[in-house]
């Protein structure tokens, strides 16, 4: 089970600035800050990298790796720019980071599952359709998984090397698929034998207010990996979601755990409330605790038991 530093992507536009004028500090400032917390996987999403960005995949994975005891998830639809950083980093390390990403779509499959065989990585397949767009159902992200999975095993690609991704949305815009991806990734585990999950974890919270993001993610965290989840794209900089998935993932029930607060106490119960396909409305709370209020609150939005607002799940 693996944590991904998602700090180092374009979509942030003094990022994207820095990684074009090759500032090093900048980017060293960020990797060093989440390596500190503890994440030792780094995704670098320079998205099709063209113009200023062409040649940044392998600049970012040589500055890191001679900085950093690091791998890496090497995120662009732009396979050569893809293939530079598989070539700049050691075999060793290769087999540990991730090509990001393929999909239900002939030509990135057979370019991405060349790079990943060449390299032994380890492979993220997003549960999409260029064609037909993002499925809306569980059975249809499915069908998806089984197609790719099909051309993965006729490249000779190794089922324990793929992670599925069943492509999280903002819950603040299609709240029905919080519960959805859940229910997808329960059907990847007990239908497929040796494949792994993945999420882009912040996608949840995406369009929400900036002090509920926090709690949104790390409350779809808990449930996920109830539901099965290996593994997972986070903020870097957010420790406390480090730390919950670290405990849940050592010991899976609060029973082995020691030294817990109440609130940790509580994701367990989430967790294994989802595990055990329990009911949301019988996991025990402290109601007077306006904390463990917002983690009840935010469960069921995300489970579509009540209707999400931005002022919902507020701690108040």
């Amino acid at each position: 089970m693996v944590l991904i530093a998602e700090n180092l992507h374009i979509i942030s536009k003094i990022t994207k600035e820095a990684i074009a004028n090759r500032d090093n500090n900048y980017i060293l400032n960020i990797a060093k800050r989440a390596y500190q917390n503890g994440f030792c996987v780094f995704d670098l999403n320079i998205g099709p990298a063209k113009g200023s960005l062409a040649g940044s995949m392998e600049y970012l994975t040589k500055l890191l790796d001679e900085n950093l005891d690091a791998v890496f998830s090497f995120d662009t639809s732009n396979f050569d720019e893809m293939e530079t950083g598989f070539a700049s980093v050691s075999l060793e390390k290769t087999k540990k980071s991730f090509l990001n990403s393929v999909c239900a779509d002939n030509e990135k499959m057979g370019r991405g599952f060349e790079i990943a065989k060449k390299y032994d990585s380890n492979l993220i397949a997003l549960m999409f359709n260029p064609k037909s767009g993002i499925a809306k159902t569980s059975d249809e992200r499915l069908g998806l998984a089984f197609e790719i999975l099909e051309n993965a095993a006729g490249c000779e690609i190794n089922q324990n090397k793929i992670y599925f991704d069943p492509l999280v949305l903002p819950v603040s815009v299609a709240q029905n698929q919080a519960n959805v991806v859940l229910e997808t990734i329960r059907m990847l585990k007990e239908g497929m034998e040796d494949v792994h999950t993945i999420v882009g974890l912040s996608n949840i919270s995406n369009g929400s207010p900036k002090e509920l993001r926090p709690l949104i993610n790390r409350v779809f965290l808990v449930l996920a990996m109830g539901a099965g989840l290996d593994s997972a794209i986070v903020d870097g900089f957010d420790i406390e979601t480090f730390r919950i998935y670290n405990l849940i993932a050592a010991n899976r029930t609060a029973d082995k755990a020691t030294k817990l607060t109440s609130l940790d106490r509580l994701y367990f119960s989430l967790y294994n409330t989802i595990s055990s396909f329990g009911d949301i409305n019988e996991v025990e709370y402290d109601k007077n605790s306006a904390e463990e209020t917002a983690i009840i609150k935010t469960a069921r939005v995300l489970l579509n038991k009540e209707i999400y607002s931005h002022s919902f799940c507020a701690i108040k």
